[in-house]
């Protein structure tokens, strides 16, 4: 046989079943293609060129399906099923934005009764979550003003918050400083039955810190390595995580850093921190992508939620989440209330024993 003929019949060998393995290098990431790998049995192919066509030679050239190992102690990493639907989710039948996503601002009246619907569906997943013994751990991150905090009161405003606990965590004290960095975080995360979300989280490394200056290169790089296998492990134990990063434009930002000035209700939002972040636009559009290249990752990646409209943002998110947690309608029914006992009459203090508030909105 000579070397051409070799050749040509291993192309046919690879256009068999297992090329489907290798064309899915390129659209789910190498994960998948290293899975279902294929390599022959013999070492030395210089043999394999002289061993002629006989039943000896087919058996060198045998191909050998690489099976992958599933499960809890899997050492190999496969796509989240959190990105099954993404084709298509936007009408165009990509996944992604069309080129004009300019939108008029949502009614107020559709965004109303559109924000009840859902919220009805929240407290429907929670009975589930809680029944099930489920756990969902939902990250919010984005630029200042981009929305988070509103979105996580509307998604937590009608469930339990026994069942539902928001962590918003400040600066590290100096003992958590010199902790391993993703300590801290560990502490607040879901039992069975429990949502906790985290406004802001573990990913301030590689946003506020890296930008403002608050730890080294050398940490930077190290989160970076670290943070992908670290949320690995968690998903490998049971824990459905959801990444939603805000995406907002520099002149809405702008627009609410201005509102935020004139509404004294709203002054503690905008703190001197974020006014030196306001200066830093171009760096922390750096930081967002070169996070983003390491951290998007099949197992739990990041959801992009495009936020200068306030209502669609907070919608698009509430029904996305939905949409991730396979629960089903687990309220129970409505509790008939007995008539209410006579109680006997009792004789009660005088009421001017007693301190009342003032009443200052007579009708």
């Amino acid at each position: 046989m000579s070397k051409s003929d070799t050749k040509d019949k291993g192309k046919k060998a690879k256009a068999g079943p297992d090329a489907a393995a290798e064309a899915a290098d390129g659209s789910v990431g190498s994960a998948i293609a290293a899975a279902f790998g294929v390599k022959e049995k013999s070492k030395d192919k210089s043999k394999q060129a002289k061993a002629g066509k006989g039943k000896k030679a087919g058996k060198e050239q045998q191909l050998v399906r690489v099976v992958p190992r599933y499960g809890p102690l899997s050492d190999r990493y496969y796509p989240s099923a959190l990105m099954d639907d993404m084709k298509g989710d936007n009408g165009n039948g990509d996944g992604y934005p069309g080129n004009d996503t300019t939108l008029s601002k949502l009614d107020r009246k559709l965004y109303e009764k559109e924000l009840i619907r859902l919220q009805v569906e929240l407290v429907k997943m929670q009975y589930w979550i809680k029944a099930t013994g489920f756990r969902l751990m939902v990250l919010f991150e984005g630029r200042d003003a981009a929305g988070k905090g509103g979105t996580i009161k509307r998604v937590t405003e009608p469930l339990n918050p026994r069942g539902c606990r928001v962590v918003a965590l400040g600066t590290p004290s100096d003992q958590q400083k010199s902790q391993w960095y993703f300590q801290r975080y560990v502490e607040h995360f879901p039992s069975a039955g429990e949502i906790v979300i985290f406004d802001r989280s573990w990913y301030n490394r590689a946003g506020v810190e890296r930008v403002m200056g608050f730890c080294t290169p050398e940490q930077v790089e190290e989160y970076m390595q670290s943070c992908p296998q670290f949320e690995r492990m968690l998903v490998r134990s049971g824990i459905v995580l959801l990444k939603y990063w805000f995406s907002v434009s520099d002149s809405e930002q702008e627009a609410r850093f201005q509102s935020r000035t004139e509404d004294p209700t709203r002054r503690w939002k905008l703190s001197p921190m974020d006014l030196q972040a306001r200066e830093k636009w171009a760096e922390f559009s750096k930081a967002k992508d070169d996070m983003f290249a390491h951290t998007n990752i099949p197992e739990a990646p990041w959801f992009t939620v495009e936020a200068d409209d306030k209502r669609r943002a907070r919608l698009n998110c509430i029904s996305h989440l939905l949409s991730k947690v396979p629960y089903t309608d687990m309220t129970p029914p409505a509790i008939e209330l007995p008539a209410r006992p006579k109680h006997p009459e009792l004789e009660r203090p005088p009421r001017w024993e007693q301190f009342f508030v003032p009443n200052r909105y007579p009708s």
